[in-house]
C-alpha cells in the first residue's frame, strides 16, 4: 500500500474525531492548549491502537465485530449527542454541560469514534503489510485534526454558543446515523 493510499484512509478515519472535537471545543469555556492536547492524544491514540486490534484480530475476528460494531458506534455517539441537546436546551449560564474533557467521556468519544479503525485494521490484514505504519500516520493525522477541530469549536462557539452546542450534539447523532445506515445497508 502506497502512501497516498493511507493518507487517505487517515484523513476519512479521523472525520468523525474532527467533527466531534469541533464540539467539544465549543463546549470548553474557554481555548487552551492543554484541553486541545487532551483531546487529540486521546483520539490519536485510540485511533491507532484499533487499527492494530483489528488487524491482529484479522479474520476470525471480523465476523464477530461486523455484525454489531455499528450499533455501538451508534449508540454511543447517539447517547453523548442526546445528552449535549438537552443540556444545551436546559442550560442556564451556571450549568455545565457534559465536560468533553472528563477521562470518561473522552475514553467513550475517542472509542465511538474509533471503531471504524478497527474494521480497517481488519481489512489491512488482508493486504499482507506491516501495521506499524499506517498506524502512525493515523493517529498523526487524527491528533492533527483533533487538535485542529477543538480550536475551531472553540473560536465559533462564542458566537452563537447554545445554537453550536445543539449543532455539536447532532453532528454526533449524525455520525452514528452515518455509521448504522453505512453498515446497514
Amino acid at each position: 500500500m502506497d502512501i497516498i493510499s493511507i493518507l487517505f484512509i487517515a484523513f476519512a478515519l479521523a472525520m468523525d474525531a474532527f467533527a466531534v472535537s469541533i464540539s467539544s471545543g465549543v463546549i470548553i469555556s474557554y481555548f487552551r492548549w492543554t484541553a486541545a492536547l487532551k483531546i487529540a492524544i486521546f483520539f490519536g491514540i485510540f485511533q491507532a491502537i484499533m487499527l492494530v486490534i483489528g488487524w491482529f484480530a484479522g479474520l476470525s475476528f471480523r465476523k464477530l465485530i461486523s455484525g454489531f460494531d455499528h450499533w455501538i458506534a451508534f449508540g454511543l455517539l447517539v447517547m453523548v449527542g442526546c445528552r449535549m441537546i438537552y443540556e444545551a436546551c436546559k442550560k442556564n449560564e451556571t450549568d455545565k454541560i457534559i465536560d468533553p474533557l472528563n477521562i470518561f467521556v473522552l475514553f467513550v468519544l475517542s472509542l465511538a469514534t474509533s471503531i471504524d479503525a478497527l474494521a480497517v485494521g481488519i481489512s489491512l490484514i488482508f493486504l499482507k503489510i506491516s501495521i506499524i505504519f499506517p498506524a502512525i500516520i493515523i493517529g498523526i493525522i487524527t491528533f492533527l485534526l483533533s487538535g485542529a477541530g477543538v480550536y475551531i469549536g472553540n473560536k465559533l462557539g462564542d458566537y452563537l454558543e447554545k445554537k453550536f452546542e445543539v449543532l455539536g450534539g447532532i453532528i454526533l447523532i449524525s455520525i452514528g446515523l452515518r455509521i448504522l445506515i453505512t453498515h446497514l445497508s
